[in-house]
């Protein structure tokens, strides 16, 4: 585990099962397709009445969170959809999607047809899109070492950024309480931020760059006074920054021995996502092993920096990789189901095609498993992608 020099470390001796860990149990699982198709992604609504969930199909299918009732499905993409939105408060029952066929697709999910298009240009990919700027009408687009921006009501392009990265741009994020800002993330292993204020270009809006070292798969902000950044990379390794000022906190280059020294099950063999509870100030790495057991890793990056012992363990839903989480608690510990969501904590999707519903394993709803009734046949030109790959 490496370090930045500020940071007090210490070995500690792992505890594989805490007095607090919470184990979950499958309520429901949804087999989306026939085959080897999988799950990408699952993402909610903003009053959590639908989800989204894109497909190796080429397709996004929506069910409902709670109860799990398929509603439709949107379908319009040529090659592997890489991200899918919700637009937010300004137009909640839109969809956005981006594409390696290289357009961003808006759906209506009332009717789930396609609204509009945008073409990123020719032999272009697009790999994750975001919307913001400083009067909330930008989209931007991390494409083939290049990040495009358009006005996203009159779908014109305004800016072009092609000097910051030399390789593929994995991950935009316009910051959620700044949206003047834009954090970029690449295979070069650069984070670079932007001011998006003005005539946006290369020279005089790229405000700071943090070097990872190595192939960038996702970051996220989380924080409250003090905004801080996670980041994930194809290596599965854990850097924790301080986004404004550039610092690192602690890179973790060793997160997967000691996520699997933290817990009885299986080695930890991928990292699916982290996730922040902003009520408790607190992380979570996910990790999950290839027979498809996910546990939650608490992470500290203050003090004496380390992976913890598994506070949650989700077990017995899938057989394969997993590849989305969707969580669904509210409460300040980050586990415990409410009434609000009538006891469900959250979502799966992984590599076995499954959509899995998780509850508590102290519910009397668990061990119920049903099949959807609208499942798509497999298409012939459908083909696996390496997760360790960034698109």
């Amino acid at each position: 585990m490496e370090t930045s020099a500020s940071m007090d470390v210490e070995e500690q001796p792992p505890s594989p099962t805490p007095n607090n860990l919470k184990r979950f149990g499958i309520k429901n699982s949804i087999q989306t397709n026939f085959g080897d198709d999988y799950v990408f992604q699952i993402v909610p609504k903003d009053d959590w009445s639908s989800m989204a969930v894109s497909l190796s199909t080429n397709a996004v299918k929506l069910y409902s969170p709670l109860a799990g009732q398929y509603f439709g499905e949107c379908n319009g993409h040529s090659a592997t959809i890489n991200q899918i939105l919700f637009s937010g408060a300004s137009d909640p029952n839109v969809l956005s999607s981006c594409s390696s066929d290289g357009t961003i697709r808006a759906w209506d999910t009332r009717t789930f047809q396609q609204v509009s298009s945008i073409n990123a240009g020719l032999s272009q990919e697009v790999f994750s899109i975001s919307y913001g700027g400083p009067g909330g009408n930008l989209i931007a687009a991390g494409c083939k070492s290049q990040i495009l921006f358009w006005d996203w009501r009159n779908k014109k392009q305004i800016a072009c950024l092609e000097e910051s990265h030399v390789d593929d741009v994995t991950q935009v994020h316009f910051v959620p309480d700044e949206q003047s800002k834009l954090i970029s993330a690449s295979v070069d292993g650069l984070i670079c931020t932007f001011d998006t204020s003005g005539n946006i270009n290369d020279d005089d809006h790229l405000e700071s760059v943090i070097n990872m070292g190595t192939s960038i798969a996702k970051v996220g902000i989380f924080g409250g006074s003090s905004p801080k950044l996670w980041c994930l990379t194809h290596i599965e390794t854990l850097g924790i920054w301080d986004w404004k000022g550039g610092r690192n906190e602690v890179i973790f280059s060793d997160a997967r021995t000691l996520a699997s020294e933290s817990w009885n099950l299986d080695q930890i063999d991928y990292f699916v996502d982290c996730h922040y509870s902003r009520e408790a100030d607190k992380l979570w790495l996910i990790g999950g092993t290839n027979a498809g057991t996910l546990g939650y890793f608490p992470v500290n990056y203050r003090g004496v920096a380390a992976i913890g012992a598994a506070e949650a363990i989700l077990e017995g839903g899938h057989t394969d990789v997993v590849r989305s989480v969707l969580p669904m608690s509210r409460n300040h510990s980050g586990f415990a189901p409410s009434s609000s969501n009538q006891g469900v904590f959250g979502w799966t999707g992984g590599e076995d095609g499954r959509l899995c519903c998780w509850f508590s394993d102290d519910s009397p709803q668990i061990n119920q498993s049903w099949i959807s009734s609208s499942l798509i046949m497999k298409s012939d030109k459908t083909r696996k992608k390496n997760r360790h790959q960034p698109y």
